[in-house]
């Protein structure tokens, strides 16, 4: 197993990222429809929440969820979350996920995702956080073909102070 990552800070995406967010993008899903830098700025536009993992200022990491839904009755998605290969099985992607589910968890919300059937180390990240498998989307990514599982986790609603 790698080394920890001893020093990650988690801090809004930046637009000075975009361009090394779709370079990661290619190296992180070759042979599918990788995101590019433009699909990235659309989705700080739409005010989704996008956190970055900085090494130093280094952008390691990136994750995206969208908030839908009334107070009381929220529902998340979580969009991405990328870790660069140099720096993968080191912890960033768990804090990347912990602090997106931190931030539905304000609100409340059940959470939903998609994962490669055949990512057997995201799967049991999402449900060593409380996913579990509802469906199986045939051919979900593309060009390849790849199939997805939905992944949901219940609303945590907050805790009273």
């Amino acid at each position: 197993m790698s080394e920890p990552v001893t020093t990650v800070r988690l801090a809004p995406l930046r637009r000075a990222d975009l361009r090394r967010c779709a370079e990661l993008e290619q190296q992180l899903f070759p042979g599918e429809d990788p995101w590019s830098e433009h699909a990235f700025a659309t989705e700080l536009d739409g005010g989704h929440h996008y956190l970055g993992a900085y090494a130093g200022e280094q952008l390691i990491g990136y994750a995206g969820l969208s908030l839908a839904g009334r107070p009381g009755d929220m529902e998340g998605s979580v969009h991405t979350i990328g870790v660069d290969p140099a720096h993968q099985r080191r912890g960033v992607g768990r804090l990347l996920l912990r602090a997106l589910l931190d931030r539905a968890d304000q609100e409340g919300a059940e959470v939903f995702l998609e994962v490669r059937t055949d990512n057997a180390g995201a799967i049991a990240l999402y449900e060593a956080h409380g996913f579990d498998t509802i469906g199986l989307r045939k051919r979900y990514y593309q060009p390849s073909g790849a199939d997805a599982f939905t992944m949901a986790r219940p609303a945590r609603p907050k805790e009273s102070t």
